[in-house]
């Protein structure tokens, strides 16, 4: 059973940065492909970025020149660097992993990113 723990979240102004930490407790970590997913109030849960084992990156459109996937796996850690922050930025944000892209066996419990107009 891998654990995640995300840290990093918090309230910051339009225009702002923020930077995620997910946390994994298993070392098997390095072989999986790790993900970022949010959900905002009211909608459903989507993707955000993802990481392969050999730092292969995928982006949703929404945020592509704007958030930065990154793992350092002697930390057993990935991270979603965010810039230029906008408001539609605001939701929960979740690590997950799993052996693909498109599979994710497990999740963090989430961080709250708050962005202000």
């Amino acid at each position: 059973q891998v654990q995640l723990v995300e840290s990093g979240g918090g309230l910051v102004q339009a225009g702002g940065s923020l930077r995620l930490s997910c946390a994994a407790s298993e070392r098997s970590f390095s072989t999986s492909t790790m993900g970022w997913f949010r959900q905002a109030p009211g909608k459903e849960r989507e993707f955000v970025a993802a990481i392969n084992w050999s730092s292969n990156t995928y982006y949703a459109d929404s945020v592509k020149g704007r958030f930065t996937i990154s793992r350092d796996n002697a930390k057993n850690t990935v991270y979603l660097q965010m810039n230029s922050l906008k408001p539609e930025d605001t939701a929960v944000y979740y690590c997950a992993a799993g052996p693909h892209f498109d599979e994710y066996n497990f999740w963090g419990q989430g961080t709250q990113v708050t962005v202000s107009s």
